[in-house]
């Protein structure tokens, strides 16, 4: 069975679809769970690290190299769940780190302005409809500005998607029920490759998150069986850098034989 990523815009109905395909399917949901664990590495409240999400992506720049940092624990707190497979994960960037792996099935949804405006007056209580729809539209243009500047990408880019579901005549109940039909298809079920390709995936989160502190501008990807570490600048004491990769993959004891290449060009 595939790993399902959900993107989802505020009051879009993303989180009921989450939770409800989550019962239909006996996957475990996860959302906040990975901000609760990219929290540790920052040693901050996790509160103060979803409001950093919410809020515009300068927040981060109060801590030293905080969006690389971010990015690199979440990256790696966020595969480490995916890792166990029949998982649903709704929430912001979660198909931005599976791009490219075959039994990972990426899902929009998104919900008319009109219904949206509904469920934020409620909220809200007394808010006008133009007062809902600016907080709408402030919210969803902070999470565009989020993703393009922390992950290069848009949200609201199809192309990034295996399914849009528009939560109008469709409701969430028939939402669950295609998703769940999309993820029955032979495209979209794990093998001993891709299930391969998950694991050095997190192997270089693992080596990313761990580099970051020392070297923030490092990008870690894999290629072709190597663990490829990028820098923006002269690659300093390759061989203690070398060594120190090596020691994360020892640590897993996955049995993976992965090679390093070093690489100062993006």
């Amino acid at each position: 069975m595939p790993i399902i990523t959900i993107s989802r815009g505020s009051y879009s109905h993303g989180r009921e679809v989450a939770e409800k395909l989550c019962a239909r399917l006996g996957y475990e949901c996860v959302s906040r769970e990975v901000i609760l664990k990219a929290s540790r590495h920052f040693n901050i409240p996790e509160i103060k690290l979803i409001r950093a999400i919410h809020d515009a992506p300068s927040i981060l720049d109060r801590f030293v190299h905080g969006r690389e940092r971010y990015v690199a624990y979440f990256r790696e707190a966020l595969l480490h769940y995916l890792l166990k497979d029949n998982v649903v994960y709704h929430g912001l960037a979660g198909h931005f780190f599976v791009t490219g792996l075959p039994h990972a099935l990426k899902v929009r949804i998104i919900a008319d302005l009109e219904d949206r405006v509904r469920v934020e007056k409620s909220r809200l209580c007394t808010a006008s409809d133009e007062e809902a729809i600016k907080l709408l539209e402030r919210d969803d243009e902070q999470r565009r500005g989020w993703s393009r500047q922390l992950y290069g990408m848009d949200t609201a880019d199809p192309g990034l998607y295996d399914l849009v579901i528009h939560i109008k005549r469709m409701s969430t109940d028939d939402a669950v029920e295609v998703i769940a039909e999309a993820a029955k298809q032979p495209c979209f079920q794990s093998t001993p490759e891709s299930i391969e390709a998950m694991r050095t995936l997190f192997l270089a989160a693992q080596v990313e998150a761990c580099l970051v502190e020392t070297i923030p501008t490092a990008k870690v990807s894999v290629e072709e069986g190597e663990i490829v570490v990028r820098t923006t600048g002269p690659l300093a004491d390759e061989e203690h850098l070398i060594a120190k990769v090596e020691e994360v993959l020892d640590d897993e004891k996955t049995g993976v034989h992965v090679k390093v290449r070093l690489s100062n060009r993006f």
